[in-house]
């Protein structure tokens, strides 16, 4: 099924209570309107891509940002960040990571892969959904980004330029 508008957040996100606190938090504050929810690392990579269920999204703009869980069924949130900054066509989504890894191995290799921001994930709900809002207004309302596609011609470019 297509939006009508463009996906302003991809949530990659395995815990349902997690992916309704989050859409919760956003929305409380109408910070977004288009959340696509991705359950596990492979389906965010789909939908990304435009490969699989999602191949309608081949040519599709990409989402504004990403908020990507580490520890997903099928691909680990690692892979999907290497991937993503791995292609010139997702490398300049910002994504942060908003996990409940307590793991300083997973904090290091999120920043030598090139994620933007990374948020171990609150215990308590009010403190949860203050981070998420802080997130949402920052990413969503504050960050100047490059138009999507005019920092994936700049990167084919620099590829280019460097063969």
């Amino acid at each position: 099924m297509k939006s009508k508008s463009p996906v302003e957040i991809l949530l990659v996100e395995d815990d349902p209570r997690d992916v309704e606190l989050t859409k919760h938090a956003l929305q409380k504050e109408n910070l977004c309107n288009n959340i696509h929810v991705a359950g596990d690392g492979e389906e965010a990579l789909d939908f990304l891509f435009g490969r699989g269920i999602h191949r309608e999204r081949q040519n599709g703009p990409n989402p504004y940002l990403v908020l990507l869980d580490l520890k997903l069924p099928k691909v680990d949130g690692l892979e999907v960040l290497r991937a993503m900054k791995n292609d010139p066509r997702t490398r300049s989504i910002p994504v942060v990571i908003l996990t409940s890894s307590r793991e300083q191995k997973d904090l290091v290799e999120s920043y030598q892969l090139g994620v933007n921001s990374y948020i171990q994930k609150p215990v308590d709900f009010m403190q949860f959904q203050f981070a998420v809002k802080q997130v949402g207004l920052y990413w969503l309302l504050l960050n100047q980004a490059p138009a999507v596609e005019a920092a994936a011609e700049s990167s084919a470019e620099t590829v280019s330029v460097l063969h």
